[in-house]
């Protein structure tokens, strides 16, 4: 049954991620699906309430550097690099890095890298701290559709599929941030 949370039951949504279940919850531009980036069950019910193939990967959502460095292969990444996308942290830029082992494989699917967001939306960044970590962020939406603005929008796409919404606001972008590969630039989603 889809559980409604709010920024005052933020602790029971984290509760509700800990035990392996799947949330939607607001970021910057659209409603993200979220879990435990280690457990697979939990990341599977994603893939399958999207209907995505499993081959395209996810990014992660933090509050802080701390809660993503481990997952960033930091040999492989030049010191100014690294300057220029902590200074843009936190905010609304995912950067691509190469990962470390500590990536799940299912996480990245078939990609070598990692995409990677400290968030200064509160809301987001609140529950990432609450829960301890970072999380999965996919939009929510199934494969194709356009993503959900709303809260009411993710019930709708899921129903009782979803194990939990936080209603909560978004951060006011129109659209999913911007993901750039952060060795060389490019953007590859504007």
């Amino acid at each position: 049954m889809l559980q409604t949370f709010t920024l005052d039951t933020l602790t029971a949504a984290a509760a509700l991620l800990r035990d392996g279940h799947v949330l939607a919850y607001p970021t910057e531009g659209v409603y993200g699906l979220g879990c435990n980036p280690h457990d697979q069950r939990a990341f599977e019910q994603i893939f399958a309430l999207k209907q995505r193939p499993a081959t395209q990967g996810v990014l992660l959502i933090a509050a802080d550097f701390a809660q993503v460095e481990r997952y960033i292969d930091l040999a492989k990444v030049p010191t100014a690099v690294l300057a220029q996308v902590r200074a843009s942290w936190p905010g609304p830029h995912t950067w691509i890095f190469p990962r470390t082992a500590a990536v799940p494989d299912w996480v990245a699917g078939a990609h070598p890298g990692i995409a990677l967001r400290v968030t200064a939306h509160a809301p987001a960044a609140a529950l990432c701290r609450a829960y301890g970590g970072a999380l999965v962020s996919t939009s929510a939406n199934p494969h194709g559709a356009a993503p959900a603005m709303s809260a009411q929008t993710v019930r709708t796409y899921f129903g009782d599929a979803l194990d939990g919404v936080l209603d909560a606001p978004l951060g006011g972008l129109d659209r999913p941030t911007t993901i750039r590969d952060a060795l060389t630039g490019t953007v590859i989603r504007a």
